[in-house]
């Protein structure tokens, strides 16, 4: 808690931060020390709950109105913007034959369109020293069946990442992204129980037991912990010559 010591608030925006991954995010900066301010569609009470410097704040990622509404109120609340972090998103398996206009535009418009509006509004803001974090994926490296729409939403939102390292790396501003391989969430059970999905009739534990055994060079799977506090390393004076990157939180899976 040094930086309150200092009376700093460093603040940090964590989009989709209330469930999953994004949940997880918003509790490891929190734990480190600081205001946190959450957007999502709902509040599901994890601001209440982790009690001071936390706040929540509704949005729609897919609306650059909305952007920039949560970092006003980041303003009005601390008077100060650090770390600006797109998490939202969601997975979706199809065959290339079974992708319509309306699969494809909410992959895009949520995953990969809601992460620039988050970048274009937080360079906006950002002061020297600030940065930005998008939550890519491993599927936004390689490709696999059934996933066209939703690589091609995190390969872009990968370039997004390299771009706007160079376009804001002037201004002292950086920009990384993290590549998580599959991470436990409510979230992906649910999108994992889909026809389409790779786990086919597999019960949830067998098809995330088999992958890991199968894949991974640790013979496991990242937990949402482990993305949270890799976010909070790439903010950290520690990870200051870190901009354009996007790494793999992944347990070896595809090693680079």
């Amino acid at each position: 808690m040094y930086q309150e010591a200092q009376g700093i608030k460093r603040t940090v925006i964590v989009t989709g931060g209330t469930k999953g991954i994004g949940a997880a995010i918003s509790r490891a900066f929190h734990a480190s020390g600081y205001y946190v301010l959450t957007g999502a569609r709902k509040d599901n009470g994890l601001a209440d709950e982790l009690g001071e410097r936390a706040k929540f704040q509704a949005i729609d990622v897919r609306n650059p109105a909305d952007h920039a509404t949560l970092i006003s109120a980041a303003l009005a609340w601390t008077n100060r913007l650090d770390v600006f972090v797109n998490n939202a998103g969601f997975s979706g398996w199809r065959p290339i034959e079974k992708v319509d206009e309306d699969f494809w535009y909410q992959m895009i418009d949520t995953n990969l369109k809601g992460t620039f509006w988050g970048c274009q509004a937080a360079a906006h803001h950002l002061e020297t020293g600030g940065c930005i974090i998008n939550v890519s994926s491993i599927a936004g490296k390689r490709g696999s069946t059934n996933n066209s729409v939703y690589c091609a939403s995190k390969f872009g939102i990968n370039g997004i990442t390299q771009a706007l390292a160079k376009e804001l790396g002037p201004r002292g501003i950086r920009v990384n992204a993290v590549c998580p391989v599959l991470v436990r969430t409510d979230g992906l059970i649910q999108a994992l129980a889909e026809k389409y999905a790779p786990s086919a009739d597999l019960p949830v534990d067998t098809f995330f037991k088999n992958f890991a055994a199968a894949n991974s060079a640790l013979g496991r799977l990242p937990t949402e912990e482990e993305v949270a506090n890799f976010c909070v390393f790439l903010s950290s004076p520690g990870a200051s010559a870190i901009t354009g990157q996007c790494i793999n939180v992944d347990c070896g899976v595809f090693p680079q």
